[in-house]
């Protein structure tokens, strides 16, 4: 099939226009993010003294030509509120806006249902961004390489060892173009370790017909009648709401759905980052997370890092308003929330401290996350297990139980003074008083 060449120049005759796209999912996603997403959002979760969501905007920012971002979710309008008001004072120039899904779409249902607003003043490409990432985010070199090649869409890749690689999308590339071959989400036999980032960046005349085609596919096939159980009676037999073009609203995945089929029929590319690289799912991800983007921002020097000290072991990040005791030890890959105390004689390391907690003197919080307004007392131990930061898993085997390596409080968790918590994961409110290991504490 001859594929559709996008012309370098813009619809209008200019330099070609770009806007972008950050996908946040919704409130029945995240629950892998538990207990950490049943307080705040996990888009809105901060890594490395700024939300998650926080590190994408940052990124499409550093794109001139980009003047549009949308927010593409399920979340209630009120939840990235205050965020577009901070975002729309920081960069004026740019126009923020949250597009409300009324049901999980799927990453390409979510494009292909505002496709009006993403194509208002015809824009030749957009950038889509997943919100759950942790990258440099190399848009730039990803704009270079779709105008070098004429690409219909560029998506970032990134190697992983061979173990790993089943558990995301992988990609067959030729190595000398560049161009993608071959596309399979989560293959059950090894193809590739070159996988997929969840950054992409599409011409708006292929992607729309793309997933068009494919919500086709979808309504062509044959349905297999199933007779439902009693308790789901009541949904399975509504009429379904058909789409303008006569299509049922269903779940459409970019990753599922539609990449393989680019990958035969259109020009599609991809850029592979030698660059840092990690998915935040589990609440546990969110600490080797935090060590990444601590470790670029002290690659490039950033002021608000703490300054390197004999206490103060880099990258350390400490809001203004935290209380640390001269005496304590902190870092590498610490960040400390507003408004926290840190006593005399303790050490943080490998940790996140989330506003409004207190670690308590000669406490010791190693490869933990310690939840807002929690207490750790004088001599306690809140405490996980090293993993190496490349490692795409938060969890480890210890006596033959799946355990989390982070250990994590949840809000308003008190540990007594001398209490020792390790790998475990303790909801919110709870008090802990005794020596506790390898548990979820409910």
């Amino acid at each position: 099939m001859a594929s559709l060449q996008v012309p370098v120049r813009g619809k209008s005759g200019g330099t070609p226009s770009t806007k972008a796209v950050i996908l946040v999912g919704g409130p029945s996603r995240g629950t892998r993010f538990r207990p950490l997403s049943l307080d705040v959002p996990k888009p809105l979760f901060e890594v490395a003294g700024h939300s998650i969501i926080s590190h994408c905007f940052a990124a499409v920012t550093r794109v001139p030509e980009i003047r549009e971002v949308f927010l593409v979710g399920y979340y209630d309008e009120s939840v990235f509120r205050d965020f577009i008001k901070d975002c729309s004072r920081t960069h004026p120039q740019i126009s923020i806006r949250y597009l409300r899904e009324y049901q999980a779409l799927g990453t390409a249902g979510g494009l292909y249902h505002f496709r009006d607003a993403i194509l208002k003043g015809r824009p030749d490409r957009f950038f889509v961004l997943n919100a759950d990432v942790c990258c440099s985010f190399p848009l730039e070199q990803m704009l270079r390489l779709f105008e070098e090649k004429d690409a219909e869409a560029v998506i970032l890749g990134t190697r992983v060892s061979n173990e790993a690689a089943s558990n995301f999308g992988c990609i067959v590339s030729d190595a000398h173009s560049k161009r993608v071959l071959h596309y399979v989400e989560k293959p059950e036999s090894h193809i590739s370790n070159l996988i997929n980032c969840g950054v992409y960046l599409f011409a708006t005349e292929a992607i729309f017909p793309s997933i068009k085609s494919a919500i086709k596919r979808r309504a062509d096939r044959p349905r297999l009648v199933s007779y439902p159980s009693s308790d789901a009676l009541d949904t399975s037999w509504l009429p379904q709401d058909d789409d303008e073009d006569g299509q049922r609203n269903e779940v459409i995945r970019l990753e599922q759905d539609i990449l393989s089929d680019l990958a035969d029929s259109r020009q599609f590319y991809v850029l592979e980052t030698k660059d840092f690289w990690r998915q935040i799912k589990t609440a546990g991800s969110a600490v080797p997370a935090n060590a990444l983007y601590l470790m670029k921002a002290f690659q490039q020097q950033a002021e608000e890092l703490a300054k390197p000290s004999a206490n103060i072991l880099p990258p350390v990040f400490i809001h203004p308003s935290a209380k640390v005791d001269p005496t304590a030890k902190l870092g590498p890959n610490v960040s400390i929330g507003p408004r926290v105390t840190v006593g005399p004689g303790v050490r943080i390391k490998e940790a996140i401290v989330l506003e409004d907690s207190e670690i308590r003197h000669d406490a010791c919080v190693l490869y933990a996350i310690v939840g807002w307004s929690s207490r750790v007392g004088a001599w306690a131990r809140v405490e996980g297990t090293p993993t190496p930061v490349r490692e795409h898993s938060t969890s480890i085997v210890k006596n033959g139980v799946k355990v989390q390596s982070i250990t994590i409080l949840g809000k308003e968790c008190s540990v007594g003074d001398e209490v020792r918590v390790q790998n475990c994961v303790c909801l919110p409110y709870k008090e802990l008083k005794r020596d506790v290991t390898n548990e979820v504490i409910m």
